[in-house]
């Protein structure tokens, strides 16, 4: 078997990190806390940004083995805003049917 690498999997695993968490907020907003599809979809997105962000900015600032890392913020950013995207477009498809 020939030996693949893979140059960007903690990116990978960055942006399927805050999908999941995205997902996971959208469910307590939309369930919990009654919030209509789009509202509780742009306070999961927004949150998952921000958080991410933040831990990026604390990580690079307060620890001295860890580094700031645009790439993986943007990682977060796109993770979450997939998730956002898909969510408003399944609640689209289920309104039509």
């Amino acid at each position: 078997m020939p030996k693949v690498e893979l140059n960007y999997g903690d990116k990978i695993f960055h942006f399927l990190a805050y999908a999941i968490l995205c997902l996971l907020w959208y469910l307590v907003f939309y369930y919990r806390m009654q919030h209509t599809l789009k509202k509780a979809v742009l306070h999961a997105v927004v949150l998952a940004i921000i958080f991410g962000i933040i831990l990026e900015v604390l990580q690079g600032t307060l620890t001295p083995y860890r580094s700031l890392d645009v790439y993986d913020a943007i990682a977060n950013s796109l993770g979450a805003l997939l998730t956002g995207v898909l969510l408003l477009a399944k609640g689209k498809i289920q309104v039509k049917n």
